[in-house]
């Protein structure tokens, strides 16, 4: 069973595949959330579930208990499992411990610094970043988004933030807030934290990650009319 660090970079499972059957269905709403083909608020039907991922409806509930478990599903009563909103607050509460953690992240994995492999994979991740960005392509760029942070988790050797990193709700924000803006803000950002990284400069490293979250809020507080003049 996929948890923290191996979720974050992993696959959903083709029917039939290697691996429990309900990480298809746990990866496959996780990442469908990020590419924008399930929505905040959306009703997960056991029986379409079942029959997108080619499992059985016993691994379809297996999954959707994960998801429950993990914060991005609710079961709410007369509708059953759907996919959980997020109020501006709710939002607010994420991204509080998203700036922390991020720059802790970055922080550490400066610290740490890279051999040369590492270093050719930082920047084939953000040419990743640019291309998908250039041809819209909202998957190619979730997926190079994923392989970013889990890199850094892999550089930083902290266990604890290697398993609390993924359990922040990132996905559910980006899906209940999308704002075209946001994709070039984190563009931007990633290639920052990258080179600060990769320069071995850990204070700007620290910056860089939390500057992106504070950017982060302060497009989706625009957006929803809640910044002072």
């Amino acid at each position: 069973m996929l948890t923290g660090l191996d979720a974050l970079n992993a696959t959903p499972t083709p029917p039939g595949g290697d691996g429990p059957a309900s990480d298809a269905v746990f990866l496959g709403v996780l990442h469908g959330i990020e590419n924008q083909t399930f929505v905040p608020g959306q009703r997960l039907v056991e029986t379409d579930l079942a029959t997108a991922f080619g499992v059985s409806r016993n691994s379809v509930r297996e999954g959707l208990h994960r998801l429950v478990a993990e914060g991005l599903v609710e079961l709410l009563r007369h509708k059953g499992a759907v996919i959980r909103s997020l109020s501006l607050e709710d939002t607010l509460g994420v991204l509080d411990i998203a700036e922390l953690m991020t720059g802790l992240l970055a922080r550490t994995a400066a610290r740490i610094g890279t051999d040369a492999a590492q270093a050719r994979a930082i920047r084939q991740i953000i040419r990743d970043l640019t291309e998908s960005d250039k041809s819209r392509d909202i998957a190619k760029f979730s997926a190079a988004r994923r392989r970013f942070y889990r890199t850094l988790l892999e550089l930083s050797g902290n266990k604890e933030l290697r398993r609390l990193f993924p359990t922040i709700h990132m996905p559910i924000v980006y899906a209940q807030h999308r704002l075209p803006s946001l994709q070039q803000l984190r563009l931007k950002d990633y290639g920052l934290i990258a080179a600060a990284v990769l320069a071995g400069r850990e204070e700007e490293a620290e910056e860089a990650g939390r500057n992106h979250v504070r950017n982060v809020r302060h497009c989706i507080l625009e957006a929803n009319g809640a910044v002072a003049d």
